[in-house]
């Protein structure tokens, strides 16, 4: 009879990797890598200067190392976690402690997520909104939504992003690429994590930056804005001229100016040509043959 020989799993093996892992098992194509040192996880929360009346809103908080330091620290949390698992595993984590009642956990994308700012605490003029985000994805969606729901609280951890990448968006827009995001709030890079503080380990190295709202902020509304630069940085090095004349945009502004007109009970000239109404626009400010990449926000305010 042939001597069985134990069969070797090879390295990566999901089924062999379950059976030495410890909770549950993540996910690295949701960006599931989850900061296992808690001493960095202390540091952060230092960094972040939180106050026993600040609510902080989380982006993905996984199995919560963070959270439970946030929740030291803060009034509230309001985490929200895409994946069902690890939102029940930081239920449990905080169930019949005092920090449950502090803890609202949302499940769902945050992409897709209506965040809640019509919450009773958001209107506490004394209470400061600080978020914390994990995915790099979320930046641009995150400091936008929150300029636009409280323009005056907005602080930012995006704390895993590639180190290289963080040398150029951490600058001003003037010198380097970093598209609309770069005309919003200044960055600083507060400090650099490795990436073997975090389970599984990321193929990048990771640093923590923080955004603080302009102050005082630009004179004006902040979702007009948000529609401005969604314009101008469609195609960031083509003139401003040529991407207004693009037929969907056009056909967008037509329809809108004319809602406008229907809303506020002014008649539409016949003859009018929203075309030639934009155009004169860009020409009366010199703006027709800007560059969105090579503009700063002074231009944009023109």
């Amino acid at each position: 009879m042939p001597k069985i020989t134990k069969k070797q799993s090879k390295k990566g093996d999901p089924v062999a990797s379950a059976g030495r892992a410890f909770g549950p098992m993540f996910n690295k194509d949701l960006g599931q890598h989850i900061l296992k040192n808690p001493l960095v996880a202390q540091g952060i929360v230092d960094k972040a200067n939180l106050r026993s009346s600040d609510t902080v809103l989380e982006v993905g908080p996984g199995t919560g190392n963070l959270t439970v330091k946030i929740l030291a620290a803060a009034k509230k949390v309001v985490a929200v976690e895409m994946d069902p698992r690890l939102a029940a595993e930081l239920q449990k984590r905080v169930q019949e402690t005092n920090d449950q009642r502090r803890l609202d956990i949302m499940v769902g994308d945050f992409m897709k997520t209506d965040l809640p700012f019509r919450h009773p605490w958001s209107s506490n003029s004394s209470s400061t909104v600080q978020c914390f985000g994990w995915h790099p994805l979320a930046l641009t969606h995150l400091t936008f939504t929150m300029n636009t729901s409280h323009p005056s609280s907005l602080f930012l951890y995006p704390h895993q992003m590639r180190r290289a990448h963080v040398s150029t968006r951490v600058c001003p827009p003037l010198d380097c690429e970093t598209g609309r995001r770069a005309l919003l709030p200044p960055k600083r890079q507060r400090a650099d994590v490795g990436k073997n503080n975090f389970r599984p380990p990321p193929q990048v190295e990771s640093s923590v930056v923080r955004i603080e709202p302009r102050n005082p902020p630009p004179p004006v509304d902040f979702k007009e804005w948000d529609g401005l630069m969604r314009i101008v940085f469609v195609r960031k090095n083509k003139t401003l001229a040529a991407n207004f004349k693009t037929t969907s945009i056009m056909d967008m502004l037509e329809q809108n100016y004319k809602t406008f007109c229907s809303t506020n009970d002014m008649m539409l000239e016949d003859s009018f040509d929203m075309k030639a109404k934009v155009m004169g626009v860009l020409e009366s400010t010199g703006m027709a043959e800007s560059r969105a990449a090579k503009c700063d926000i002074d231009d944009f305010l023109k």
